[in-house]
């Protein structure tokens, strides 16, 4: 029995197929275009929001927008993932009509609209509650690491700080003790030369000057510990990959089509403290204020006594 064959690459077609075909109707990409296409970048502040100018034509700021929020429905996260959907997916190449903007372009957009991007967020969800998608009654509030670029080593707290410094003077004495016996035996060939012993030194007091600035900023704002790269971000367990530099995101869930009311990113490790706030949050989507009642279910990882009043003094039913 032969194999169901494809079409051959190399075969002209006579009726080419439509680029609209390859994306059916009830699929989620054609709200992103309609909903980007509804919007006024210009009031916005969107940047190259308007046509014309000097110099070569820029591409829409609405066909980037429409990519990145492809992106983040889909879990593309980088700039270069997205360029290289634009020659790879069939919905991405539907949704911006077969561009290909370059990874800098898409960078450079995210960059520059990062306030106007967050307004957009805000701009969906209130179309959501226009469609009567949110329930209003029932809301699920929970927390999730997410690892921040700081790598583990970028990390740092005053006892690592204090093991660095320790370190460091026991090899500034071992090199310095090297040259005061260097003439001590002459017969013996040095390990290194005098100019390798001081420049090692010299080395190393400027990495005891890095460790001993960091201490330094950690006294002047209170902090336990800093990351190097990611200031926000701290040492966190995020039980999959045990401890990890990391943000946590709090993110609150209404039950009628499990749509994210509303976010935030917080440094704090424990989910504790953060259940009024959601609550509130959540509250500000659905267009409530702190009379209206609002049902919240959360796990025991935000049980605190303050925080469960303050609920209970919003008018915030809590199951937990």
């Amino acid at each position: 029995m032969a194999f169901i064959a494809g079409i051959d690459r190399n075969q002209a077609q006579m009726f080419p197929e439509l680029l609209d075909e390859y994306v059916n109707e009830e699929n989620p990409v054609r709200v992103i275009d309609a909903f980007v296409n509804s919007l006024d970048l210009i009031k916005l502040k969107f940047t190259k929001s308007e046509q014309g100018g000097p110099g070569a034509p820029s591409y829409d700021p609405k066909d980037i927008l429409k990519l990145y929020l492809y992106g983040y429905s889909n879990g593309i996260r980088t700039s270069r993932k997205l360029e290289k959907a634009t020659y790879t997916n069939v919905e991405v190449m539907w949704l911006i009509k077969k561009l290909h903007p370059d990874f800098k372009t898409i960078a450079d957009f995210r960059k520059e609209n990062k306030l106007q991007m967050k307004q957009i967020f805000k701009e969906f969800n209130l179309l959501c509650r226009d469609w009567d998608l949110f329930g209003g009654e029932l809301v699920a509030i929970d927390g999730t690491k997410l690892r921040a670029d700081n790598s583990k080593r970028n990390n740092y707290n005053k006892k690592k700080i204090d093991r660095q410094l320790k370190y460091i003077d026991e090899k500034i004495n071992e090199y310095l003790n090297a040259l005061d016996n260097g003439d001590n035996k002459p017969e013996e060939k040095p390990r290194y030369t005098m100019q390798e012993i001081q420049k090692k030194i010299e080395e190393l007091n400027e990495r005891k000057s890095f460790y001993t600035d960091l201490e330094q900023q950690m006294k002047n704002s209170g902090v336990t510990e800093i990351s190097t790269t990611d200031p926000d971000a701290r040492l966190m367990d995020n039980k999959k990959n045990g401890l990890e530099v990391n943000y946590n995101v709090q993110i609150a869930v209404d039950e009628k089509n499990k749509l994210i009311l509303a976010t935030e990113v917080t440094n704090r490790p424990s989910d504790q403290g953060h259940l009024n706030s959601m609550a509130q949050l959540a509250k500000e989507t659905l267009g409530l204020d702190e009379k209206d009642t609002l049902e919240v279910v959360a796990d025991k990882g935000y049980y605190q006594a303050k925080d469960l009043i303050a609920c209970d003094d919003n008018n915030t039913v809590t199951f937990m």
